[in-house]
């Protein structure tokens, strides 16, 4: 039995050795785990880099629209003041005079028809106002240059109208194109309705403000 003392001193030393290089514990009492390979932490992926998990593993799910920078809020009786020179339901006269520039076009009393703004782009007709019954009822624009109010503008991909306007936007097949869409934009408490024209690739091809039913025309003044 003496000849043995030094074996068992040798193998209580190697168990103390090796509880001694095992990992440390957490409160619980669990292994603390590298945060690489910890649900929700960060994963490497070849020729990725780095991505952010959630706690299934799967890919973090896109901002959603409603939080979206640059998310507009509803819009406003303000925000349609800001953007048409005088009142939806205001004289033809009245128009000319707000707007104080050159505005081609013109019709018979009672009938519908449009007022360009001047100088015309070279493709396109850039903006103009429609007046039906003596009264102006909607403003269409195809000019990429000029900005709907929320953020809107011609360019955009139906997507991006989307988030712009978050949970407002009504989606209508375009009556002549497969594919095309019309995206309605209501702005409660004015009566007025925000509408792009999206073509069969999905990207706004023309925009326009103004009061149903005139706003819902599809072929214009035609």
């Amino acid at each position: 039995m003496a000849a043995r003392t030094p074996d068992i001193c040798l193998l209580t030393l190697a168990l103390i050795l090796v509880a001694c290089q095992r990992p440390p514990m957490d409160n619980a009492g669990a292994e603390t785990v590298p945060a690489a390979v910890q649900p929700g932490g960060l994963d490497a992926e070849a020729g990725d880099g780095w991505h952010a998990h959630d706690e299934a593993g799967d890919p973090g799910e896109p901002v959603p629209p409603a939080t979206a920078p640059g998310a507009a809020a509803a819009l406003h009786a303000a925000d349609l003041a800001a953007f048409v020179p005088v009142p939806f339901g205001a004289g033809e006269q009245a128009l000319r005079a707000a707007w104080g520039r050159p505005l081609a076009g013109g019709g018979a009393d009672g009938g519908c028809h449009y007022l360009f703004a001047q100088p015309r782009p070279p493709t396109g007709y850039g903006l103009a106002f429609m007046v039906e019954d003596g009264r102006f009822v909607r403003v269409d624009v195809d000019d990429p240059t000029v900005t709907a109010p929320g953020g809107g503008r011609v360019g955009m991909e139906a997507a991006a109208v989307a988030a712009l306007y978050p949970g407002r936007v009504e989606t209508r097949p375009h009556k002549y194109t497969p594919g095309a869409a019309y995206l309605r934009v209501a702005t409660p408490g004015t009566g007025g309705v925000l509408l792009f024209e999206t073509g069969a690739d999905g990207r706004v091809q023309a925009w326009r403000i103004g009061v149903p039913p005139q706003v819902d025309y599809v072929e214009g003044c035609g």
